[in-house]
Order: structure tokens, then sequence, then C-alpha cells
């Protein structure tokens, strides 16, 4: 007999303030309700890109209606792996986000290159609320 068993797909939402207390009470809360959920090296690389995407959030973003960025993040199993799908979504940009290139001096500009590097794939969507820039890791 051949048992098969799911892996039932969890998901949180946190909305946190248009400011860096705000980044660093999302990045909190996503560190906390995953960290007895996957390896600590797949969670080290979650919580580094959820901090970029609500830091550029922050950054170069208009706030969600009332002055918030809302951070949302799956974790689901994939080919007996875990997945998990982090979203940052705020009130648009002039400009679509998209990895530049840093040089050495450069204070900052490194972002979407280290979201680019640790996650399997990653891209923004845009609707009539704002947009959201989203990662998969595993």
């Amino acid at each position: 007999m051949i048992v098969s068993m799911a892996v039932a797909e969890r998901a949180w939402c946190v909305v946190v303030p248009h400011h860096a207390r705000g980044a660093q009470q999302a990045r909190h809360r996503l560190a906390a309700a995953l960290a007895d959920a996957v390896p600590a090296a797949l969670l080290d690389d979650v919580v580094s890109v959820a901090a970029e995407l609500v830091g550029n959030a922050v950054r170069h973003a208009d706030p969600l209606p009332g002055g918030v960025v809302r951070l949302a993040w799956r974790l689901r199993s994939e080919n007996g792996s875990a997945v998990i799908e982090v979203r940052v979504t705020d009130g648009g940009a002039t400009q679509v986000p998209r990895p530049r290139v840093a040089g050495v001096e450069d204070p900052d500009g490194r972002g979407l290159t280290i979201v680019d590097a640790l996650a399997i794939r990653w891209g923004v969507e845009r609707d009539g609320l704002g947009q959201s820039v989203w990662a998969e890791l595993s």
C-alpha cells in the first residue's frame, strides 16, 4: 500500500508602516513565523530577500492607502522541498523595478541583484491598486 501525505500550504500576511521601522518589523515577523518551518540557510535567504523587497518599497515606491506596505509569504512543498514565495505590495513606483549595475563604491543599488541571486525566480505584477514584487526561494 502506498501512503501519500499532502503538506498543507501555509500563508501569512503582515501590514507594516511605509518607513524603515516598518521594514524592520516585517523582517522580524517573517523570521519568527518561519523559524521552525524551514532550514536555517533557507530562512536566512528568505529574510534577506524580504528585507531587500520591503526596503525597496519604502525607498522607491508610494505606500498603499493608510501609509503601509504589505508583506505576504506562502510556504508550500514542491517535489519534497520547501518553496517559499515572498510578495511585497506597495502603492507603485514610476519605474518598474529591475536590477541595476552598482559600482564598488556605490552605497546602494544592489537589492534586486541580491534577490536575483538568491531566488529561483522573481517578478513584478501591477494592478489598479499598486504593484507587487515577488520572489520564490527553495
